[in-house]
């Protein structure tokens, strides 16, 4: 609401903009206040038609959007924050594709599964759409290839772990090369800070 109105209730607006030179994983948020934090999703720039990834093509595509939960209004945190003139408290959960996991006593064994192929390789796009954490997102007992970041190709490298910081994507080619079996995808907060007086 700095340099446009609100899209009113009922309504709708296009935005049109021009993506240069840029393949990978982008993605939309709101920009009032804090509800950037439960308004956003993935924005996914494949090659152009008659191009191909500068990788071997994956089996599918699957977007993993990290974010956060707060047990309390997320314009309510902002406020406290900025009343207090410290950085918002930390959330009460942290989610993968909108599920906090079955770690969490709010979530009744609830959270965001996906079956894999043995075998089959994977281009997970990885969204941290939290508004100030900085996590970390693993599969246990899996390596990935990470091969693009922001929407840009990257030099391949192998990692067990990430940290991506907020706003930031990651797109990483999973290799589903495990016995059968259920693994675990994490992602917890980097706070180093947590605890200092201020």
């Amino acid at each position: 609401m700095i340099t446009q109105c609100a899209i009113r209730p009922g309504n709708k607006y296009t935005y049109k903009f021009r993506i240069i030179n840029q393949e990978g994983t982008l993605f939309w948020h709101a920009h009032s206040s804090f509800l950037r934090a439960t308004v956003h999703g993935a924005i996914i720039i494949r090659p152009r038609v008659r191009h191909s990834y500068p990788f071997p093509t994956p089996y599918r595509e699957v977007p993993i959007v990290l974010g956060e939960w707060w047990n309390a209004n997320v314009v309510d945190v902002e406020t406290q924050a900025l009343a207090l003139g410290v950085g918002p408290n930390l959330s009460n959960a942290y989610t993968i594709n909108g599920w906090p996991g079955d770690l969490y006593p709010c979530s009744q064994n609830q959270m965001y599964k996906h079956r894999v192929k043995q075998g089959k390789t994977y281009l997970l796009r990885i969204i941290n759409a939290a508004v100030s954490s900085h996590l970390f997102y693993k599969i246990a007992n899996h390596n990935v290839t990470v091969v693009a970041v922001d929407a840009r190709y990257t030099n391949p490298y192998v990692t067990d772990v990430m940290v991506i910081s907020p706003g930031q994507t990651v797109d990483v080619l999973l290799t589903a090369n495990q016995p059968v079996g259920s693994y675990y995808m994490t992602s917890n907060n980097y706070a180093s800070g947590s605890g200092t007086a201020v």
